[in-house]
């Protein structure tokens, strides 16, 4: 900022300049002192270092004498002569100083002058700052969030095709389940298209990587409801959800385990016509949270051989989430439950 100081007209110049070069002296930035014929009174050491100067070969030279030339600017001379006559007033004054066989550099000029009355001398106060390696970092971040944003849309791309491809397989897998007179319409092409739709639209976002699990688990339910219940008076699917967020990745990990566990509760929990619903929770709190796939069928029999595709699939995204799996069935119905407790150790992923 280009200002005029006063100083106290009772103050010898003498003692005005000692004053002044006292100041610059004990300076940790690079500051001039200069008389109102821009000749150097005084230099601060990281002045000197910053511009690999000599400290004789600074003092008691004219400004356009520094180095070789390169502070002879037309500009910049225009600036201290604007405010040495009271004319200037300049927040921060930019330039690139140009130097052979060096990089430019990009500097920040701040102009203060002092004045003790028309008929004592005037001094300005000439502050530089490099700031050619923070603007580096400036440009250098806004490239890399740009570039991270394509890499996002990129992934997200991806993430959208594998999700085509698992669910594919799900729900493949449940297509020949249900016997004719089942509840259940598998309508495999327009179920995977309309699931895979509402969970692409979630995961979008607000465009920096959080997706609002309420509408998410809504939309996803909606979807395979309307694609595998054919009777909504005999088999129903609720949500209960709370206005948490999560990120991209770990809402497409809860969505997939959802969707597998609901299709496994539609092929199984509800054989001979049996009416009943299923339940699918979500809560957190800070970073713990629980997801909770629910009905009130038949329960599940002893398992025999191996352990289904979805099965698998659910285990290992539970893991990779780092949440325990708890598994409960009984004559009256079956619950799953994923839950995660910050801090709490977790099995590795398999």
């Amino acid at each position: 900022m280009s200002t005029k100081r006063p100083v106290p007209a009772d103050l010898p110049a003498d003692v005005i300049d000692g004053l002044a070069r006292a100041l610059v002296d004990a300076s940790t930035v690079p500051v001039l002192l200069l008389d109102a014929k821009l000749t150097v009174i005084a230099a601060s050491i990281s002045f000197c270092e910053a511009f690999q100067l000599e400290p004789r070969n600074v003092t008691d030279h004219e400004l356009s004498e520094l180095g070789r030339g390169e502070w002879d600017t037309p500009p910049l001379r225009s600036l201290l002569r604007a405010t040495l006559s009271g004319y200037a007033k300049i927040d921060i004054y930019e330039m690139d100083l140009k130097r052979r066989d060096r990089e430019p550099r990009r500097l920040a000029l701040n102009v203060v002058k002092l004045d003790a009355g028309e008929d004592r001398r005037v001094r300005l106060l000439l502050t530089v700052s490099d700031i050619t390696d923070q603007l580096a970092a400036e440009a250098l971040r806004e490239m890399l969030m740009r570039e991270k944003a394509v890499l996002l849309r990129d992934i997200r791309h991806r993430v959208a095709n594998s999700l085509q491809i698992i669910a594919s397989v799900l729900l493949q897998s449940a297509r020949d389940v249900p016997p004719s007179d089942s509840p259940l319409r598998l309508d495999g092409t327009r179920g995977r298209g309309r699931s895979i739709a509402a969970m692409q639209l979630q995961l979008a976002g607000d465009g920096a990587g959080a997706v609002a699990m309420r509408p998410y688990f809504e939309h996803l339910c909606d979807s395979l409801g309307g694609s595998m219940i054919g009777d909504h008076e005999q088999i129903t699917l609720e949500v209960d959800i709370d206005d948490s967020v999560c990120s991209a990745d770990d809402s497409m990990a809860l969505g997939l385990i959802v969707t597998e566990l609901v299709i496994n509760a539609l092929k199984h929990a509800f054989p001979d016509q049996r009416k009943g619903g299923i339940r699918v929770s979500y809560g957190s709190s800070a970073d713990d949270w629980t997801l909770k796939v629910s009905d009130n069928g038949v329960g599940t029999r002893a398992a025999s051989g191996r352990p289904g595709l979805g099965t698998g699939i659910v285990d290992a995204l539970a893991r990779n989430l780092g949440g325990t799996q708890l598994v409960s069935s009984s004559s009256t119905g079956t619950s799953v439950s994923i839950n995660h407790a910050a801090g709490a150790l977790s099995a590795p992923a398999a």
